[in-house]
């Protein structure tokens, strides 16, 4: 039973049991037929409220219709009330289920939405929209549980205790701003819609100042505002016409929304013309945007589209001559698409209530793609349970402006700004040897795997910097003259916010000796133990890093005990290590073993004086100068002796 059917139903039931309420029943069939939705449920209300509570059916059918036209006129938690009621005086329309799970969806009440819209499943199983709904109820919890980065405020410069909505930005700079609203002073400031029952809108101007903050808003005295409703705009990419939505009157009557143009000369808009999308004046035609491809983009509920209301595009130096193209299933719904915005030449941003959300109109981006598009949810916290559109960029910045009637009691649109603070992910670290001291060139490449490529020279102290980019895989090689290069990678994650990463590098000397730590054998014998194998694979990694170079492996040992023995002992020890890297695959002519048992005690370097104080950097830690010190600081100088070192050969292997 369609809704025509119904409310001539209602209408014969209800003329024929409250006679002397028939003018004013009568009026409201009539009012909510012309889209009158505040006047008519004023008089549905009092009709209600005289209607018996024993006559079901009649009592029922007022609340559905009562239901409706609060819904249509933006009165939320009215309309849930009235939806609840039609159910209670069981009204025949399973639709009263879908609508009062989307009353509580924009109310916010996700768990109780949850279950009016799976008791609607039941016995519509696969109704998209309820579907969609209880997807959005358990979206909703997570997104507001998880925003997003997006900083919000409400622009105060324009709010009022009434609607303000619909920005768009005009100027090279972007330092001036037409919007629409309802505050007092706009020229039918008397009337009041009776769509919405506030005032009509009219457009309002805002300029910066030479120090970019905004001034007051301007009343824009031209024949481009009237008595009647001036709405969503658009203006082209030259700024000479404005684009916008026109809701005129004709004996007190709503005429259709249409789309009407005003042309700029100088600073002072002219009088609007209707642009001609369908020759049919009573078709529908509103929300216009203004496309860089030619196309004017615009919102109707014309026969051929999905359902409620879609987004549609016809070319501009067509308009009247061709139909205009419905922009397809991946962007309408059998909900509502509305206040489309193209933020660059392919970018749409649109609003919904048809596609998974939050509660209300979400805003939505769509990118195309071949045969489509991709769309995708802004999320909290641009969007809420509320209405939330007209979203609008200013140019090549995340930031901009968006409009939502969030946490207003009497549903009004206020104006929000938006942006998306700026983050750093940086890497960081030294360049030294390894003795940790600074190396003069010294120089880090960064190769990514989106193929960026960059060279960053350290400091004098040894430091290095760069910015890099998220969810990246990068390699990263260290070098310096006369020093071996080492490589290291790392993942940076997929994250939006702020961070430093830190890599050093240290570089062995092709001149000195370098000692490998964390060598550990059996005690008096030459086999390693398995906690070695970290130390020599990085010894393996340096030598795949450095494939001309090659090594001699020595092991040292301390004071005790014989010449002879150490000698043995040390030998064995080198060519242990020696075995285990040619196992791992190192060219075996690429490595020398050389044991030098206690002949050739350490050096003590900067770093070995900057930790032990009692050892004087240059000193030698033979026999005689252990003897001098204490037996614990004998035992970490026999420590230090007891070493297994690497030193480079030749930096020229199968390069001749």
């Amino acid at each position: 039973m369609n809704r025509q059917t119904l409310l001539l139903l209602l209408a014969i039931a209800l003329l024929s049991l409250f006679s002397c309420k028939t003018a004013k029943l009568s009026d409201a069939i009539a009012k909510e037929e012309r889209g009158e939705y505040f006047d008519a449920a004023k008089v549905y209300r009092k009709v209600y409220s005289k209607t018996p509570s024993k006559k079901t059916y009649l009592r029922g059918s007022i609340a559905y219709h009562l239901a409706e036209c609060y819904r249509k006129s933006g009165a939320t938690q009215k309309a849930l009330t009235a939806y609840n009621n039609a159910l209670r005086y069981e009204y025949p329309d399973s639709s009263s289920v879908l609508f009062a799970a989307k009353m509580l969806h924009r109310l916010g009440r996700y768990k109780e939405a949850s279950k009016k819209y799976q008791e609607f499943l039941d016995s519509v199983p696969d109704n998209i929209q309820a579907l969609n709904g209880l997807r959005g109820c358990d979206s909703a919890v997570v997104w507001k549980g998880a925003p997003t980065r997006y900083e919000i405020k409400k622009f105060n410069i324009v709010s009022t205790r009434d609607g303000d909505f619909s920005p768009v930005l005009l100027g090279d700079k972007s330092d001036m701003m037409i919007y629409s609203t309802s505050r007092r002073g706009v020229v039918g400031d008397s009337l009041k819609s009776s769509i919405t029952g506030i005032r009509n809108n009219d457009f309002y101007l805002l300029k910066q100042d030479e120090k970019g903050v905004w001034r007051k808003p301007e009343h824009i005295d031209s024949e481009l505002n009237t008595e009647f409703d001036e709405g969503s705009s658009s203006v082209t990419a030259n700024g000479s016409t404005l684009y916008y939505t026109y809701c005129g009157e004709e004996e007190g009557i709503p005429k259709t929304a249409d789309i009407y143009r005003s042309p700029r000369s100088g600073a002072q808009w002219g009088k609007g013309e209707r642009v001609a999308i369908f020759e049919d004046t009573l078709k529908m035609a509103a929300h216009p945007a203004v496309g860089m491809d030619g196309y004017l983009y615009f919102v109707s509920d014309v026969i051929g589209g999905y359902g409620g209301k879609d987004i549609w595009r016809v070319k501009i130096d067509e308009t009247g001559k061709s139909y205009p193209e419905n922009l397809g299933a991946d962007i309408n719904t059998a909900g509502d698409e509305m206040f489309p915005y193209f933020r660059d030449d392919s970018t749409l941003y649109f609003s919904s209530d048809g596609h998974l959300g939050m509660g209300g109109l979400d805003i939505f981006r769509a990118v195309p793609i071949e045969n489509g598009w991709t769309v995708e949810n802004l999320k909290s916290p641009i969007n809420s349970n509320a209405d939330d559109f007209g979203i609008v960029f200013e140019p090549k910045k995340n930031r901009g402006y968006f409009c939502s009637n969030r946490n207003d009691g009497r549903g009004s649109d206020h104006i929000y700004q938006f942006e998306l603070p700026g983050y750093t992910i940086a890497i960081e670290g030294w360049v030294l040897d390894n003795d940790e001291e600074m190396i003069d060139g010294a120089s880090v490449r960064i190769v990514g795997k989106d193929g960026s490529n960059r060279k960053v020279i350290a400091k004098v102290d040894g430091t290095w910097k760069t910015e890099i980019v998220k969810g990246m895989e990068y390699v990263m090689l260290g070098s310096a003259p006369e020093h071996l290069n080492q490589k290291q990678m790392i993942t940076i994650p997929d994250e939006e916010k702020s961070d430093t990463f830190y890599v050093d590098f240290y570089l062995p000397s092709i001149s000195k000796p370098v000692v490998i730590e964390n060598i550990f054998y059996d005690f008096d014998r030459a086999t390693l133990r398995p906690e070695s194998k970290e130390a020599l694979d990085e010894i393996i990694a340096m030598l795949e890093d450095n494939p001309n170079v090659t090594i001699e492996l020595s092991a040292h040992t301390d004071r005790k005990g014989s010449d002879e023995y150490n000698q043995n002992l040390s030998q064995h020890r080198a060519k242990s290590v020696v075995d285990y890297l040619i196992s791992a695959g190192i060219e075996k002519d690429r490595l020398t073993s050389a044991g030098y048992g206690k002949s050739k005690p350490k050096t003590v370097t900067k770093y070995l004086a900057s930790q032990f104080e009692y050892l004087p950097y240059g000193q030698i830690l033979d026999e005689e100068f252990i003897n001098t010190l204490i037996p614990e600081q004998q035992e970490i100088a026999d420590q230090i002796n007891r070493r297994t070192e690497f030193k480079v050969l030749r930096t020229n292997y199968r390069l001749f």
